[in-house]
């Protein structure tokens, strides 16, 4: 079975305050093509949104596109949002068995866990959290896609070639990121994946 791993991230620019917060949200997907790894960017926007909606629109716009050639993926989906991967990793499946309820009343955004559940269901995932802000690189790749996305209401057609070594060659210029070798990061995720 192939694997992709995704690093994902999301911005909402005003979260919490008065008045229209625009989001996005951005992936990096990466998987092992005859030997190479070959990286697209997928981005997302809404007008108004949450950090926690754009989180799982994200994720949904990502397995959506991982179904579209019906085959199934082993997916690393790595996000540094607690509220998707805890998510996935523990609440549905206890809503699922309890009838989509919860102990302490209505569930926040049924609808999308509901979507991104159905969408995701073709694929082995796993899902893993990663600190937000704290050096990743794959991760600040993904909130730059975000945050683009969200300043300049943008959505990807599909997803397009990846931005991720230009974006790097301009990080280390900076200093950041001097020793990182995107390519090996790829290879101990897959590699985790088969031990």
């Amino acid at each position: 079975m192939q694997t992709a791993v995704v690093h994902a991230d999301e911005s909402c620019l005003g979260n919490g305050r008065e008045g229209a917060t625009p989001g996005g949200a951005g992936a990096l997907i990466e998987v092992e093509v005859k030997g190479a790894i070959e990286r697209r960017d997928l981005y997302v926007h809404a007008p108004d949104t949450t950090n926690n909606r754009m989180a799982l629109a994200g994720a949904i716009a990502t397995f959506a596109l991982l179904s579209t050639k019906g085959r199934r993926l082993r997916v690393v989906y790595v996000s540094d949002s607690e509220y998707l991967v805890k998510g996935m990793r523990e609440w549905v499946p206890s809503w699922r068995a309890r009838g989509w309820k919860r102990k302490g009343g209505s569930i926040e955004n049924l609808e999308l866990w509901q979507a991104l559940l159905q969408v995701q269901s073709g694929h082995e995932v796993t899902w893993r959290w990663v600190r937000g802000h704290a050096g990743d690189a794959k991760n600040e790749y993904a909130d730059h896609l975000a945050v683009r996305a969200a300043k300049d209401q943008i959505t990807s057609q599909a997803a397009e070639p990846s931005g991720l070594a230009t974006w790097l060659e301009s990080r280390r210029a900076k200093g950041h990121f001097s020793d990182y070798d995107p390519d090996a990061e790829f290879a101990i995720i897959a590699a985790q994946l088969e031990s």
